[in-house]
């Protein structure tokens, strides 16, 4: 029925009462009527039809001035309508009309061109699912704020879910009833404890993003069955790996290893094998234990705070391939040619028994600085020929257009109340980017191997960027002096990479490097396989950690039923052609709620640790400009607000073509890349922002 509305209405330019839609498609009965208004419902809850407020109905790509997205809130008042196929909408702070963070909006557009602009016209739909915020008083009853400020809502709280608590206190929030526009009466579902108890304030932020701490008693339950050992009946059909040189490489602190790694010569081919936990051994469909990973969808790393996606007693127990522990695996032994091709390879079912948990920093002394920590000599030799095999990797991996990005990551030190005390930049070494090597050359043969065989599967993709963003770039760099020699007309992975090498040796390298990024799409998961454009594969999937990915525990499920179970029947493929689609989706939803919790976390404790450090000086980067000041990074990619109205001795205005703030007497320019010299002058960790000035000659104009 949908299909048929739809094609019946595309030549259809007017809005449609729902009778006259009816006369249209030739229905008689009061069935088919039923039908037909059910299906228009959908359709509008779909976003594919519009209703109008006198209840008729109009295809929604046929009012070309109508966009329906969701609305992404500035805390300076101004948004974005989110639009999925096309450029998103711009909507000033006075056209917002009523809506708030996040609401599903239908705006229309009122200004054409490079920058669009619009209007919101309707809140079709609110986000409110459970919020976490602060209690407060107000006229003798509690309220929440907000921790989400770009949420304009004022909840009340009812008296009788308030009664053992106190101002301050942090809780989890859900909405019973509005009461007035943008007015609501709420109840509190859990109490997280004070604002200023340890680890309160990451707790506070695991709950704005859904993300669950506590897994519940009937996933408590499961865990009793779930033993703490391998026990022999359990290595029947599995390959037995225990006699080679098996061993993890993590960080110092990992306590969750879901990945080991052995390697030996077969003539001249490297024989690698990638084995990975078997997860889904333990963790299995239909079970309160799978469930919880299904809705966690990924495990989230903020700050030292580890949220996991499956129990700790599984993630750090019986699932983690801890050193000397017998241990069940999934296996990919790939026989490597001397020029980097995969000749042959086994993947299925295995045991091993790690014989050393090594650490990163270790392996890197050992490959970089010939350094050898006590216990790991015998396995130098082997860890040079891992070496040598993942430069040959890589060396393949850029012929064919791999883009190494190199941007930096910062990590938070906490004391033992949960207080940032410093940030410090992680290194990458060849004991880093060989694990990055032979974890995507795992990815890459399993997701080629379910491919070629034409089944159901879930992959990893990554989309060719739109043309008009890396245009967007490419003129940026023109802005800044450089004269690219690149042509962007064809975009391939080797365009991208050239782009690359050409600005490496630029003073602007990691800024540039990170718009570049900015411009293309973002990876996600998907049943079809449209390759990773980043990695230059033509297919790749996620197996390498189940413990804390969701889809590489689904990936794990799929290769067992297909290789071990020999389930190809119709009536399994009929499912999986539909489930897969809704796993991809949630996993990729899951992922950006854990990416976005992350760099709360981050911005949060940045400024905490940085209300430390006020009055101290700092030479840093702009690495953004806007109509209001431009943000300066510092080497420890700590990041702060240069307000355009400290800005001394001249009026500045803001030049959007050249990304720069530009002195209207003094010509005085402030752009993207230049090094400028601040101090900090404010920082909170309530509101997560760090405020600078420049210092010296920089901010005095008189002298100008």
């Amino acid at each position: 029925m949908k299909d048929r509305i739809i094609e019946v209405m595309s030549s259809i330019h007017e809005a449609k009462e729902a009778i006259e839609i009816n006369d249209l498609l030739g229905l008689t009965s009061s069935e088919e009527y039923r039908e037909l208004c059910e299906s228009l419902e959908d359709l509008v809850e779909e976003y594919i039809i519009f209703k109008t407020k006198k209840e008729k109905y109009i295809l929604l790509k046929n009012c070309p001035s109508l966009k329906i997205g969701k609305l992404s809130l500035n805390k300076k008042g101004y948004g974005f309508v989110i639009l999925e196929r096309e450029e998103d909408l711009y909507i000033p702070e006075d056209m917002i009309h009523g809506a708030t963070h996040d609401d599903i909006v239908l705006a229309e557009i009122t200004r054409q061109g490079v920058k669009r602009e619009g209007k919101v016209i309707r809140v079709l739909k609110r986000d409110l699912h459970d919020m976490v915020g602060e209690i407060y008083s107000y006229k003798g009853k509690f309220r929440l704020k907000l921790d989400d400020d770009k949420k304009d809502l004022i909840v009340i709280l009812s008296s009788e879910t308030t009664k053992n608590l106190v101002e301050g206190h942090k809780v989890l929030v859900r909405l019973d009833k509005e009461l007035d526009k943008k007015k609501y009466l709420g109840h509190v579902l859990k109490i997280l404890g004070h604002k200023d108890d340890p680890g309160i304030d990451i707790l506070s932020i695991a709950y704005k993003y859904q993300i669950d701490p506590d897994f519940g008693s009937e996933v408590e339950q499961e865990l009793l069955d779930i033993p703490n050992s391998v026990n022999e009946a359990e290595l029947l059909g599995r390959t037995d790996y225990t006699k080679d040189m098996i061993f993890t490489i993590d960080g110092s602190h990992t306590k969750d290893i879901d990945d080991a790694i052995s390697l030996h010569m077969e003539g001249n081919s490297y024989v690698l094998g990638v084995h990975i936990a078997d997860v889904s051994h333990y963790v299995k469909e239909n079970t309160f234990l799978g469930d919880a990973a299904y809705e966690r969808g990924t495990s989230s790393y903020l700050a030292d705070t580890v949220i996991p996606m499956i129990p700790h007693q599984l993630s750090n127990g019986i699932c983690s391939l801890n050193e000397g522990e017998l241990r069940l695996t999934m296996s990919a032994v790939m026989k490597i040619s001397p020029d980097g091709v995969v000749e042959s390879y086994e993947i299925g079912p295995s045991f091993i028994q790690s014989q050393k948990k090594m650490t990163y920093e270790a392996v890197n002394d050992i490959l970089m600085r010939d350094i050898v920590a006590p216990g790991y000599e015998p396995y130098v030799e082997n860890l040079k020929l891992m070496n040598e095999l993942a430069h040959l990797l890589q060396k393949k991996s850029v012929e064919r257009g791999y883009m190494d990005f190199a941007l930096d990551e910062a990590r938070i030190v906490q004391d033992e109340n949960g207080k940032a005390i410093d940030v410090v930049v992680e290194e990458r070494e060849d004991g880093e980017r060989l694990i990055e090597s032979f974890m995507i050359l795992a990815n890459e043969t399993v997701a080629s191997h379910i491919y070629h065989m034409e089944l159901p599967f879930i992959y990893r993709v990554h989309g060719q960027p739109k043309s008009e963003k890396v245009d967007d770039f490419v003129n940026l760099v023109k802005i800044l002096g450089y004269e690219l020699k690149t042509k962007t007309t064809d975009l391939t992975p080797k365009t991208m990479q050239r782009l690359l090498l050409e600005l490496d040796e630029k003073p602007e390298f990691k800024i540039l490097s990170s718009l570049l990024l900015r411009s293309m799409k973002k990876a996600e998961y998907s049943k079809d396989n449209i390759g990773h454009f980043g990695l230059a594969s033509r297919a790749y999937t996620h197996f390498t950690s189940p413990i804390r990915r969701y889809p590489d525990l689904m990936v794990h499920r799929l290769l067992k039923k297909y290789l071990v179970e020999k389930d190809f029947s119709m009536s399994t493929i009929s499912y999986l052609e539909q489930n897969l689609v809704e796993v991809a989706a949630h996993s990729s939803e899951r992922e950006v709620a854990a990416d976005q919790a992350e760099r709360d976390v981050d911005d949060m404790k940045m400024a905490e640790y940085m209300e430390s450090h006020i009055g101290e000086i700092f030479d840093g980067v702009i690495n953004t400009v806007t109509n209001f000041g431009f943000f300066v990074e510092l080497p420890n990619l700590i990041e702060g607000l240069v307000h355009v109205k400290t800005l001394k001795g001249d009026f500045y205005n803001y030049v959007p073509e050249s990304l720069a703030l530009i002195g209207t007497n003094s010509k005085k320019t402030y752009r993207v890349g230049d090094m400028v010299r601040v101090v900090c002058v404010s920082a909170s960790k309530e509101t997560a922002m760090i405020d600078f000035e420049l210092v010296g000659e920089e901010n005095d104009r008189s002298k100008k």
